[in-house]
């Protein structure tokens, strides 16, 4: 790649979410604004080669598909209103100041993920209009036909038009919501990168968790105050630090007992260990964490220590307590057994498990947790009919690769 082609690449990144935001202010339209930001990029193809790189890369951008949107309004006779709107607007439009720019992005952030919307229609808009990724990489990305995304994402812009979603940052009294909903769209993105739920996609997908990243990255910067957004960054880091030691070369999923430590990224542990001290030292002042903090909190425990053996398990059961007060969700309380068989022994965890049969009868970790639990116990029948039941609800193919591995290792 040459340096116009990575200054492109880099400015696509940084600006993308940016200049989208300014122009759905401007004009009160997010086809208009998508429109003009994917025609001022085309332009930057174009004319950057030859031109050179601008100077102020987001000045260029945003004048460009200012341009590029009044052209567009005055060639839709149609639209009197917009027409003259545009007329009104200078073409040459100086940028913004930052914090302006940093509002209407935050702004667009919550447009997209407004709970008004299907969960699976926040995601493709955030994609879309916030990340920048074209609809074809999006329907990829969640195995949809490429028109069948497009029109979920024309439907979704539709009726946030149509219901006059507002185009703001929420209240002071609605955002704790409005954030946890943003964060639940980045996570669900994350989480379908770091174990796809699809047999026709590679195991692991680092597209969609540095994407994710990317975005949360974002939103810490748009809201340094939110202990939240600082958690679940936290955790997506100390994940994905993790990444290349979760599949091996023969494509089978290595768990976190079994990984080579030496491979994991010690610049993204380092960061999420960061994250989590901060947040540690705001508990301490007595500002209670949220579930993304404890969840970081936990997976820096595992991250710290050099050998499985290290593992500080009283430490993370006491941390799955204090989540289990806030999120008693029976996957909480599997993950939670999963520890407690490391400090007080597969029985005792196992009793616990089997208590959360009725609730996620369908869930294929419960039934690989219960195999697991089994086999260490030496009832080796029961196991193996818990690892077959595991491996037919399981679609990642690394992950059912392992289980198979494990099933046929049974006595």
């Amino acid at each position: 790649m040459n340096g116009v082609e990575e200054a492109i690449t880099q400015a696509h990144h940084q600006q993308w979410a940016r200049v989208v935001a300014i122009l759905t202010r401007r004009f009160g339209d997010l086809d208009v604004a998508e429109e003009a930001a994917a025609e001022a990029f085309a332009t930057a193809v174009e004319r950057w080669p030859a031109d050179g790189v601008p100077t102020n890369l987001a000045a260029w951008l945003i004048t460009t598909a200012n341009r590029k949107a009044i052209d567009r309004l005055r060639r839709e006779h149609k639209r009197d209103e917009k027409h003259q709107e545009a007329q009104m607007l200078s073409a040459d439009v100086p940028p913004e100041p930052l914090g302006a720019i940093d509002d209407d992005r935050l702004r667009l952030i919550f447009t997209c993920c407004h709970p008004a919307l299907a969960l699976e229609s926040r995601v493709a808009l955030t994609l879309r209009l916030v990340g920048g990724l074209t609809v074809p990489e999006i329907a990829r990305a969640f195995l949809v036909q490429e028109a069948a995304m497009g029109r979920r994402i024309t439907r979704a812009k539709a009726k946030i038009k149509a219901a006059r979603i507002p185009y703001r940052v929420p209240a002071a009294q609605e955002l704790p919501g409005r954030v946890s909903a943003v964060l639940a769209v980045l996570f669900l993105i994350f989480n379908e990168g770091y174990l796809a739920s699809s047999p026709h996609t590679d195991p692991v997908r680092h597209e969609l968790t540095a994407e994710a990243i990317r975005l949360a990255r974002l939103l810490r910067v748009l809201l340094p105050q939110d202990g939240e957004v600082a958690g679940l960054l936290a955790l997506m880091l100390l994940t994905e630090a993790r990444r290349t030691a979760r599949v091996s070369a023969t494509g089978e999923l290595v768990t976190l007992e079994e990984q080579d430590r030496g491979g994991w990224d010690p610049a993204l542990i380092a960061d999420g260990h960061q994250l989590v001290r901060e947040r540690l030292a705001a508990a301490a002042a007595g500002v209670a964490p949220g579930r993304y903090q404890i969840l970081a909190a936990i997976n820096a425990v595992h991250t710290d220590a050099r050998d499985v053996r290290d593992t500080d398990w009283s430490q993370i059961v006491a941390l799955y307590d204090q989540l289990v007060r806030i999120d008693d969700s029976p996957i909480i309380t599997l993950n939670r057994a999963i520890a407690v068989a490391e400090l007080d022994g597969p029985d005792v965890a196992l009793a616990a498990v089997e208590r959360l049969e009725n609730k996620l009868t369908g869930y294929h970790p419960y039934h690989a947790t219960r195999a697991d639990l089994l086999r260490r116990l030496g009832r080796s029948q029961e196991s193996r009919v818990a690892y077959d039941r595991a491996i037919a609800l399981t679609a990642n193919t690394a992950e059912s690769a392992y289980l198979i591995r494990r099933r046929n290792q049974l006595r």
